[in-house]
């Protein structure tokens, strides 16, 4: 069944793309023989009505508001952090030893 998957998806593949080439050389045929198609008669067109003014509004003006003032912004105290512990990285590595191959 696993070998079977991969035959599919190639022929579908291929189905698809000779479809695809027998499409378009079927369009560029029919563009080369299709006669020229004539021109149609101009229509007219009515007027476009006029846009009516629409009055402006009036408004009364805004009562004058006055701004609260802003609080006082509180001061933070910043922590102090502990030392980070210092790690000691070894100067030299152990060399790994790969078992011999047998044959």
């Amino acid at each position: 069944m696993a070998s079977f998957q991969p035959c599919l998806a190639l022929s579908l593949i291929m189905a698809l793309s000779l479809s695809s080439i027998h499409i378009t050389l079927a369009a560029r045929t029919l563009l080369q023989t299709v006669p020229a198609i004539p021109s149609l008669p101009k229509v007219a067109l009515p007027p476009l009505p006029s846009v009516p003014t629409i009055p402006q509004a009036t408004l009364p003006p805004l009562p004058p508001t006055a701004m609260p003032a802003l609080p006082a912004a509180p001061t933070l105290l910043t922590p102090t952090l502990p030392p980070l512990p210092s790690t000691q990285i070894p100067s030299s590595l152990p060399n790994p030893t790969v078992p011999p191959f047998r044959s």
